[in-house]
């Protein structure tokens, strides 16, 4: 899966227009992420990647970038 596949699918669960995710945003600036769509994450890479994605790895995240990181050679660029 590619990244922005990946990224398309979160917006789809996070039931979000398509596109407003870009990759580079700050987790802290968009008004999207909060503890249900850190939850929806989880979920998403779990189903569509089979990536456990603890809590504590989470909180690490500053980025959507960040996030992706998580997945290592599961996602492609």
């Amino acid at each position: 899966m590619t990244a922005s596949e990946f990224l398309r699918t979160l917006e789809q669960a996070l039931e979000i227009d398509p596109g407003r995710i870009a990759g580079h945003e700050s987790l802290n600036e968009i008004e999207w992420w909060d503890s249900m769509a850190a939850l929806t994450f989880m979920a998403v890479a779990d189903q569509e990647l089979h990536v456990e994605v603890s809590g504590a790895q989470l909180q690490q995240c500053k980025t959507v970038t960040d996030l992706l990181a998580l997945f290592g050679d599961r996602i492609t660029r």
